[in-house]
């Protein structure tokens, strides 16, 4: 089965760097599109960043210049790499296969001094 484990929280002070990781499972990876989302306390989830099975990526404006998402196809891994962290990038975040039902279960990233 579809399987989508995020990992690579925690707490980081303002102005620091963090990078998740998105281990996928259950099927072929490197044939999908995949997305990272978070979700902030009291907030809508959001879409923040996306990559095409082919290495076509997207961001929300908020981040652009911050994040970097990326995929190893050989570890069946996505990645978002995120630089120059400011506390409203606290949230929960998510990988989800693109344009489907499956999600992570979230991974809490912390921005506070």
């Amino acid at each position: 089965q579809v399987q989508l484990v995020e990992s690579g929280g925690g707490l980081v002070q303002p102005g620091g760097s963090l990078k998740l990781s998105c281990a996928a499972s259950g099927f072929t990876f490197s044939l999908y599109g995949m997305d990272w989302f978070r979700q902030a306390p009291n907030k809508e989830r959001e879409l923040v960043a996306a990559i095409t099975a082919i290495g076509g990526t997207n961001y929300v404006d908020s981040v652009k210049g911050r994040f970097t998402i990326s995929r190893d196809n050989a570890k069946n891994t996505m990645y978002l790499q995120m630089n120059s962290l400011k506390p409203e990038d606290t949230a929960v975040y998510f990988c989800r296969r693109h344009a489907s039902a499956y999600w992570g279960k979230g991974t809490l990233v912390t921005v506070s001094s």
